[in-house]
């Protein structure tokens, strides 16, 4: 699958992997025996062990978030995570040690455990809280031949444009509204500064070029629309499409044009050798006015310094901010993003509880609360969010005209979304022709 944006860093809105699990005699699962139950009761001393790929502080306040739970309840919730998670979890629950609850950071891998038969349908209170409190995109990605599974969890997005304000100010700019108005803009800030606007990277080992993913299936939802997109992720549309060539073409004229980019590190081929974190510390000096990122960015301005020698605030009227990559037309919200989902390997009255607390309100507001993390849930209170930049972004996946996607790549087979299509991305920035890397794109298919 296509890199999670948590595996891609370690940040508020990040880190998926797996987790090492105590086990509870022959398998992970503490619960005990199967059977739901209603009662205020049902459960009662009960542990329910939780599986997934958040760590360190992300896990802390994960274990946090169940602790008005555990009291009201007398269930004890315990959440183990380790980086393994996602290469190991389905060789451990078809070897019969599944946890009683896993927190999925893909469809795809979700949908790979639902073949292992081992996966419960979610709770009839799970389906409803799901369908009152999520958008029907969500419910979708956790349902499987008709059959619904998992609920969402966290949320984050992606497709921000980081810059500094005062800057704008300074050159008499302002947050655009279209896509041709981004364009503009980039030509403004170019011909005033006399310098490249824009600064991206594409290094991350083994991952190197999933940057340049996001920035296609940006250009792809907007330019193309949801439905296409779909048919993209599904694979029936292919690379080779005229609508994916065209999204291609719209992320050259920025990226591949030597007076737009690669602002602070070079020439464009500069692009492959700049790790993907890296353009924080140019955006925060001033050497780089513009650069595409997701919304964890924000956490890598805790480890740069601006140009006076400070940590970077991110404010509107701070250091540094960010705004989403505009559509086609003015007004226009359609955004890509990833997230996790809660799916239960048993059935018993604890378990039943817990997922049923995880699909609410109540828990989303116990996590973002702790902060560093938003949630999708629309009725979740975007205000607890722990800066005004995650309460911003909370309300745009709240927002009933809101069209979002999950990320591309992470739908489609792992030969291709976390294979061929990062490749191809560095491929292109280093000169192959546009048709050629579409044609080895798709072929990522056939293996």
């Amino acid at each position: 699958m296509g890199m999670s944006q948590r595996r891609r860093l370690v940040a508020p809105l990040a880190v998926l992997g797996v987790m090492g699990l105590a086990l509870a005699g022959c398998a992970e699962g503490g619960s005990g025996s199967g059977g739901s139950g209603s009662g205020s009761d049902a459960g009662k001393g009960e542990t329910v062990r939780i599986s997934g790929g958040i760590t360190g502080t992300e896990a802390e306040d994960l274990n946090a978030s169940f602790e008005k739970f555990t009291k009201d309840t007398g269930i004890k919730v315990e959440y183990t995570g380790d980086k393994s998670f996602e290469g190991n979890i389905v060789t451990k629950v078809n070897g019969g040690d599944a946890p009683d609850i896993a927190i999925v950071p893909q469809p795809g891998l979700l949908k790979t455990l639902v073949e292992t038969g081992k996966v419960k349908t979610a709770p009839e209170a799970v389906s409803k809280a799901v369908d009152e409190n999520w958008s029907k995109d969500w419910k979708t990605y956790g349902t499987f031949d008709g059959k619904f599974y998992a609920a969402p969890m966290l949320a984050n997005l992606k497709g921000y444009i980081w810059y500094q304000p005062a800057k704008f100010k300074e050159w008499g700019v302002e947050v655009p509204k279209t896509w041709d108005e981004l364009l503009t803009l980039t030509k403004t800030i170019q011909e005033k500064t006399s310098t490249t606007p824009w600064c991206a990277g594409f290094a991350s080992g083994e991952a190197s070029g999933w940057p340049g993913t996001d920035w296609v299936e940006d250009l792809v939802l907007r330019q193309a629309g949801p439905e296409v997109y779909d048919k993209w992720a599904a694979g029936d549309v292919k690379f080779t499409d005229p609508e994916i060539a065209k999204a291609f073409d719209a992320v050259g004229s920025i990226l591949k044009d030597p007076a737009y980019t690669n602002a602070g590190f070079g020439d464009v081929k500069s692009i492959n050798s700049t790790a993907f974190g890296d353009v924080a510390a140019k955006v925060a000096d001033g050497s780089c006015a513009l650069t595409h990122q997701a919304s964890f960015l924000s956490a890598n301005f805790l480890d740069v310094k601006n140009a006076a020698g400070a940590t970077p605030t991110v404010a509107p009227d701070g250091d540094v901010y960010a705004f989403l990559l505009p559509g086609m037309k003015a007004g226009e919200l359609q955004v890509e993003g990833g997230g996790e989902f809660v799916t239960g390997f048993s059935d018993s009255a604890a378990t039943v509880k817990v997922l049923e607390f995880m699909a609410s309100p109540e828990f989303a507001d116990a996590r973002v609360k702790l902060g560093g993390v938003i949630s999708a849930n629309k009725k979740a209170d975007p205000t607890l969010a722990s800066s005004e930049f995650l309460q911003e972004a909370m309300k745009t996946l709240q927002d009933e005209k809101t069209t979002f996607r999950f990320d591309a790549s992470d739908l489609m087979p792992s030969t291709v979304g976390s294979g061929s299509f990062w490749k191809g991305m560095v491929d292109w920035i280093d000169g192959k022709e546009t048709p050629t890397v579409l044609s080895d794109i798709q072929a990522g298919y056939a293996n």
